[in-house]
């Protein structure tokens, strides 16, 4: 079990990411890889390969900026409404296993924080359905900061922003490039996901420690 790794009495802060870590990341697949590519294809008279290839090809294997996460880059770029598509999904906004669960038993013991990369109006979206800042002491998008996650400028603006203590802080996130820049500001402990969508084959040889049901995590004792 990956709580006997976790002394909770060091961790004053826990700060999460929302989807694929809190949030099943099957929604911003099933939008972002199969419906945005679809109706931007038909649009252009081109197929949702050659679409997604046009829309994202040139991202592969560059960082990530502000622009990839904007909901308002990608309405420029495709000419689509995406807020309304964030809606027209939205049967498939929920929580990841024992998610809930764990902000629940958090209340009161630690201080709580949302850290995401999405753009607040996607934010608004699953607040929405989910009900997330209502289980949580703050939300805060990278869009709030100018910064993304990937970052070093992200994490020294939301330190000074925050006040907490990186080094008495739990940070848990599936993206690891995001978590290497928590780890180079000295964000004392890191867990990531194995399996951020449930449609989606868990991932293996993942360099930090990793769990997928948040029960796992939970001091039962």
């Amino acid at each position: 079990m990956i709580d006997s790794i976790i002394d909770w009495a060091q961790i004053d802060t826990v700060m999460l990411d929302m989807d694929g870590c809190l949030l099943d990341l099957h929604y911003d697949n099933c939008l972002w890889n199969e419906l945005v590519p679809t109706l931007y294809g038909k649009a252009q008279g081109i197929t949702p390969n050659e679409a997604r290839q046009r829309l994202y090809g040139h991202l592969q294997g560059k960082a990530r900026d502000l622009d990839f996460y904007c909901i308002d880059f990608w309405t420029r770029r495709t000419g689509l409404d995406i807020m309304a598509l964030h809606h027209e999904l939205a049967h498939l906004i929920g929580y990841r296993p024992g998610a809930a669960a764990f902000l629940d038993w958090l209340r009161g013991g630690v201080r709580t924080l949302l850290v995401t990369n999405a753009h607040r109006g996607s934010l608004a979206v699953k607040d929405r359905y989910a009900g997330l800042s209502q289980r949580l002491d703050g939300t805060l998008s990278s869009h709030d900061l100018g910064a993304a996650k990937e970052s070093q400028a992200f994490w020294g603006r939301l330190t000074d922003a925050e006040r907490f203590d990186p080094a008495r802080s739990l940070f848990i996130d599936d993206n690891e490039t995001v978590l290497d820049a928590a780890s180079a500001h000295g964000i004392g402990h890191l867990l990531t996901i194995t399996q951020p969508d449930s449609e989606l084959p868990p991932r293996a040889n993942l360099r930090y420690p990793a769990f997928n049901d948040f029960n796992e995590i939970i001091d039962h004792g």
